[in-house]
């Protein structure tokens, strides 16, 4: 039942997250915004904070890390209202109303104060719309973030906790479907790094969504390659950030989603095997899930576990490529 409750959870906040990015006006480029707001704060809270910091014994870093940790609301306030179009003036004056609040309540502020700002922007007179858009951010953005606060907060320890609570019941299970899932994830248009960020995952499920993209970047490039999926440009540029395939992989999401659960899957397996655990929310992506982990594990576990998931992840490219090429698979292009 902690399974069943920790993968339906995920399933529905999965669907969720589709369909805000999907259907709702510039959702894919508000999550864009979030996954970079994410990288911003939590990637270097991660490399400064507890690798610079606590294992290498760096004080300047760790308090550079716990600086940019503690700022994930401004930063998706700022991010998020500069990628959908904001004036970045009004986008900092509204970061700079949410300092304190997390990287989800700056997000919904900064989505709602965007088209509020747009529409402010049009009925101001020229002159008097900067100092009027200017205030009207930074109280949007700090009324929004106090409404919005407590119910991100009670739904992030329900959805956050029924996953982990199904993770530390059934690791190597939960391993193969969390991996397999945020693999596709981080694949598809949507974004594992800002769908980690929005449910704040730490701990062991963080650790295998890390190494699960890690591992899947593998599989990712044996696709390109066996399919002949573009040149070697084209499988370089999908093993280190696949939205920069986004139109190869939508034309053929059979091979490339397929084979990125396989791949993902057997990394998030090891990785549940190793125990790697990752208290960096919103870094499960190629690289910074590769980084992250060496803040918050001994480092020849972390290698393991890299190693492991190349080793699953090209398995897990060879094995739906060689399926594909059997039954003729044609590229659509």
């Amino acid at each position: 039942m902690l399974f069943l409750r920790g993968i339906g959870a995920l399933v529905i906040t999965l669907a969720l997250f589709s369909l805000f990015s999907l259907r709702f006006p510039k959702g894919g480029q508000a999550m864009s915004g979030l996954a970079n707001a994410a990288v911003a704060s939590f990637l270097v809270e991660a490399i400064f904070k507890y690798i610079l910091g606590d294992f290498a014994g760096l004080p300047f870093f760790e308090a550079v890390g716990s600086a940019a940790g503690s700022m994930g609301g401004p930063a998706a306030g700022v991010l998020v209202g500069t990628v959908l179009g904001m004036n970045p003036v009004y986008a900092l004056a509204g970061g700079i109303a949410v300092a304190g609040y997390g990287i989800i309540p700056g997000f919904f502020a900064a989505y709602v104060m965007y088209f509020v700002i747009d529409w402010l922007e049009e009925k101001m007179p020229e002159g008097l719309d900067m100092i009027v858009c200017t205030l009207a951010a930074a109280a949007g953005y700090y009324g929004i973030a106090t409404l919005v606060d407590p119910a991100v907060n009670v739904t992030i320890e329900i959805v956050g906790g029924a996953i982990t609570a199904a993770t530390d019941e059934s690791p190597l299970l939960m391993g193969f479907v969390l991996g397999g899932i945020m693999k596709i994830v981080c694949t598809s248009p949507l974004s594992s790094m800002a769908l980690t960020a929005m449910l704040h995952l730490t701990g062991l499920p963080m650790g295998i969504a890390d190494i699960a993209c890690f591992g899947g970047a593998f599989t990712n490039g044996i696709i390109f390659h066996k399919l002949h999926f573009g040149d070697r440009s084209n499988v370089i540029a999908v093993m280190l950030e696949p939205l920069t395939q986004a139109e190869i992989i939508t034309k053929n999401p059979l091979p490339i989603y397929t084979s990125s659960f396989l791949g993902g899957s057997l990394a998030g397996v090891g990785a549940a095997a190793l125990g790697i655990i990752c208290n960096a929310p919103g870094t499960a992506s190629q690289i910074p899930g590769a980084l992250a982990p060496f803040a918050f594990n001994p480092p020849l576990r972390v290698l393991a576990a890299l190693v492991w998931a190349a080793i699953g992840g090209t398995f897990g490219g060879l094995v739906v490529a060689n399926i594909m090429k059997k039954i003729g698979y044609k590229q659509v292009e």
